[in-house]
């Protein structure tokens, strides 16, 4: 988490006044000469021992508790909150704190007062659950892996740990406040080291049959990483619960993925019989007796098609034919998982819809007769098993395209087959329109948006050299009326208030407002993003023109049989002699900078032998 500048700091212990901030506490002040007296909250005080002093804005108890300090160590101990959340509660009073956090629906400090593991699991993950809603970070990592399902979030109540757990807790140094993290630090959530395990993660929970938190999965979004940071996290000890249990219910084939990610992006494409392993090392016989309980007759596994992968599969396939199941293959392009290559080849409903009928049988024995899949939808019509094209081909199509490049190139014959399935999307997925383009007018460092009557005017972008922070002046105009403010695009609550202001100056609807705010938001986005790329990026060196009587010079000496001998001569008329060999040498290093893989000459020697003088 990002340290608060000490300008901040004293900003704040100057500019919020302590005497309103004492007396809303319910301490009834007195005027005592230059200071105001009243009594201390914080002890019994039979007589007035606390004095508040409007002129430094400092306060001191005289009394037993001898406490004192400015109004963040006020907000501290009147309201049992740690340092951060002090300092975020008086940028709340000052209009430029963080949105209002949603409290989870079981108390995280109550749970952990009460020893309750359970519920203490449940009120995190409703905790991380509130979070992911309010963050756009985290709905933007959603959306770009595909998982974009307007249910998803809710269903499998997906999360978010933005590093915000620790301000429904008292401050570490009270005793209410260390045994609280002790409990979290006994169920996983906290580690030894006093930080939250999940931070900076999407938290998938998993629920037992209760509805107990079993397990716990988090993905870090992040992709600026210290070196050596795991991705993927789970909480400590052995893995308990069945993902998407209720997923099997009444099923005979299920869909068994390697990932947690993975058996969402089936999910999300309508293929609601999913689960998964936890990792490649990671089907447990929790897994497997649900499967048995359920009736689980064919199960197709979507490992990822890689070395780890193909060798995890071959590793479980005869363990899943000895218990009973008809075993499959799902294949994918080399390399790829299934929600890289729904990604890839959309839309994913058909493109899996392709994949899963075309598994391939692992086990022994003529393969039984198998239905295609179905959709989350009850009366699709799907194509018979005959009409679907051959997968072999096509995924050694567009594994030989995809092999030399970064970005996946579908090959037409690929997209054609994916297209012709007449696999229907659920009804409840909604794919969102793609972005028109827009009249975006850019002068120096003023950037111009019109949206119908209404047109923006947004500087300042330029200031921004962070993809952390985005404050801009903004002028919005609507007919004669005017709104100028100053705001930061990513902090939710001030764009409430500018939404609220700019309504009421504009004579429109927040409605409006919020929806043109979004569209301004990408614009500027893009535009930093162009700015910043544009500032990191060295600027190409110039390249001299040759004149024809150069150009006539260079080519004679390079044709000249004697080029060699001129090269050592030119050396030694430098001063350098006797080093004809490792001029030579040198003179190759220097002229292979045209390739694409340069020379490079090491030079060692005997210490005053000269090295530099060669080298210069």
């Amino acid at each position: 988490m990002a340290r608060i500048p000490e300008s901040e700091i004293e900003r704040l212990k100057l500019s919020v006044s302590l005497e309103r901030l004492v007396e809303s506490a319910g301490v009834e002040l007195k005027r005592h000469g230059k200071d105001r007296i009243g009594r201390c909250p914080f002890h019994d005080d039979k007589t007035p021992s606390l004095v508040v002093s409007p002129k430094t804005n400092l306060w001191h108890c005289l009394g037993a508790c001898q406490a004192g300090g400015s109004v963040i160590d006020w907000v501290m101990r009147c309201e049992g909150v740690s340092f951060r959340e002090a300092v975020e509660r008086l940028r709340e009073q000052t209009g430029e704190g963080v949105a209002v956090v949603a409290k989870p629906a079981v108390s995280i400090a109550a749970a952990a007062s009460a020893e309750d593991d359970a519920a203490l699991l449940r009120g995190v993950v409703d905790y991380y659950h509130a979070m992911l809603k309010q963050s756009p970070e985290a709905l933007a990592y959603l959306a770009k892996r595909g998982l974009d399902h307007p249910d998803v979030v809710d269903h499998f109540r997906l999360g978010f740990a933005n590093r915000t757990l620790g301000y429904q807790l008292p401050v570490m140094q009270v005793k209410a406040g260390a045994a609280q993290r002790g409990a979290l630090q006994r169920v996983g959530i906290y580690r030894d080291s006093g930080h939250e395990h999940f931070n900076g993660s999407l938290v998938v929970p998993v629920f037992d049959a209760s509805g107990n938190v079993a397990e716990i999965y988090g993905r870090k979004i992040g992709e600026r990483l210290r070196e050596g940071t795991p991705l993927h996290l789970y909480l400590p000890g052995p893995h308990r619960g069945v993902f998407n249990e209720a997923g099997l219910i009444g099923q005979e084939e299920i869909i068994l993925c390697e990932a947690l990610i993975d058996a969402l992006t089936f999910w999300c494409a309508g293929y609601r019989n999913v689960t998964s392993s936890y990792g490649i090392e990671g089907f447990t016989d929790e897994i497997l007796a649900a499967w048995q309980r359920h009736g689980i007759r064919r199960v197709l596994i979507a490992y990822d098609a890689d070395v780890a992968g193909n060798a995890a599969a071959e590793k479980l396939a005869p363990r899943l034919i000895g218990e009973g199941f008809d075993v499959y293959r799902c294949r994918f392009p080399k390399g790829m998982d299934a929600n890289a290559y729904a990604l890839s080849v959309k839309p994913a409903v058909k493109s899996l819809g392709l994949v899963i009928p075309q598994a391939e049988w692992i086990g022994n024995g003529t393969p039984p007769a198998r239905p295609l899949p179905t959709l989350e939808a009850k009366d699709a019509v799907v194509p018979e098993r005959a009409a679907l094209p051959p997968l072999d081909d096509l995924l050694s199509e567009l594994n030989a395209e995809i092999a030399p490049a970064t970005d996946v190139v579908v090959p037409s014959s690929l997209a054609a087959a994916v297209a012709s399935l007449d696999l229907p999307e659920p009804p409840a997925h909604r794919v969102p329109p793609s972005t028109p383009e827009l009249p975006v007018d850019i002068d120096g460092n003023e950037l111009r948006l019109a949206l119908g009557d209404r047109h923006y005017t947004v500087r300042g972008i330029e200031k921004n050299p962070s993809y952390d922070v985005l404050k801009v002046w903004i002028k919005a105009t609507h007919g004669s009326f005017v709104h100028i403010d100053t705001l930061e695009l990513y902090a939710a609550k001030q764009r409430a208030a500018w939404l609220r202001q700019a309504g009421i100056e504009l004579g429109v609807s927040e409605e409006m407002l919020r929806s043109d705010l979004a569209t301004l938001l990408r614009v500027v986005e893009q535009r930093q993003d162009a700015l910043i790329r544009a500032a990191t990026q060295p600027a190409p060196a110039a390249v001299p023109a040759l004149s024809a009587e150069q150009q006539d010079a260079g080519l004679a000496l390079l044709r000249d049989p004697q080029l060699i001998d001129r090269i050592a001569a030119d050396v030694e008329a430098t001063g350098v002699v006797g080093e004809a060999s490792n001029a030579l040498v040198a003179y190759l290093a220097c002229v292979s900078r045209k390739l694409d893989k340069p020379l490079a000459v090491l030079i060692q020697s005997t210490s005053a032998a000269g090295k530099s003088t060669l080298m210069d």
